[in-house]
């Protein structure tokens, strides 16, 4: 009874050690991403930051790509912690899909590099393990056409959505179905629009594609922006 206490409690220190030296290790790769890139992450760098060999640091994470993998894991999450929390549920889907695309934009401009892993360029070499990324990677989308599903069933949708084209319809009814909802063809191919809104326009403020002095107020650019895809969905 004692050894076996004994192997319980190592076996928990264990678990515990291993637990902040990978959470650690993702501070610090972080860090890194902001300031090199994360076409330059080096798990290298990041033992010589601890202080420790390398070999040490290859025993919670084996590799630059799974690194890369634990940062676009945890990033795509937060994100989609904050649009769900934006989200919220309320009794007006238009309104909460407004909060959840600024909840969106204010995750970007506070941390652009993470913006840039998730939706900037690739990064050379690198595949993300879909079963690892994709659940995290559509929390967001899910959490937007989850109030879209709410929406139309509450007949707040407009009814003369733009049809789609025969040759997508197929594939609107797949992603509804992916994600367990009733939309119409019409309002999946308006909840791409919205999307595509949501994700283009943030880019371009955090990517500084519009200039620095072609816009004062940036947040109400944004804000316009939204509000004009949604006067197209909603009634």
């Amino acid at each position: 009874m004692l050894y076996g206490i004994i192997g319980f409690m190592a076996s928990t220190k264990r678990a515990a050690n291993r637990a902040a030296m990978t959470a650690e290790i993702g501070r610090l790769g972080r860090e890194h991403l902001s300031t090199h890139g994360a076409a330059q992450l080096s798990l290298r760098a990041i033992a010589r930051e601890m202080g420790i060999a390398s070999s040490a640091v290859y025993r919670y994470v084996p590799s630059r790509d799974d690194l890369l993998t634990l940062l676009l894991v945890e990033a795509y999450n937060d994100l989609a912690a904050s649009v769900e929390k934006a989200l919220g549920g309320g009794a007006d889907p238009r309104a909460d899909i407004g909060r959840g695309a600024l909840a969106m934009r204010s995750w970007a401009v506070v941390d652009p590099a993470r913006w840039a892993l998730l939706y900037g360029s690739p990064v050379p070499g690198y595949a993300a393990p879909a079963g690892q990324t994709v659940g995290p990677g559509t929390r967001a989308v899910r959490a937007f056409l989850q109030t879209l599903d709410a929406a139309q069933r509450g007949g707040l949708l407009r009814a003369d959505l733009p049809t789609p084209d025969d040759p997508l319809v197929p594939e609107l009814v797949a992603v509804a179905a992916d994600f367990d909802l009733e939309l119409s063809d019409a309002a999946v191919l308006a909840a791409t629009a919205l999307w595509a809104t949501i994700i283009g326009a943030i880019s371009l403020e955090v990517f500084g594609q519009y200039g620095s002095d072609s816009f004062g107020r940036p947040e109400v650019l944004f804000t316009g922006q939204i509000d004009l895809v949604l006067r197209s969905i909603f009634q």
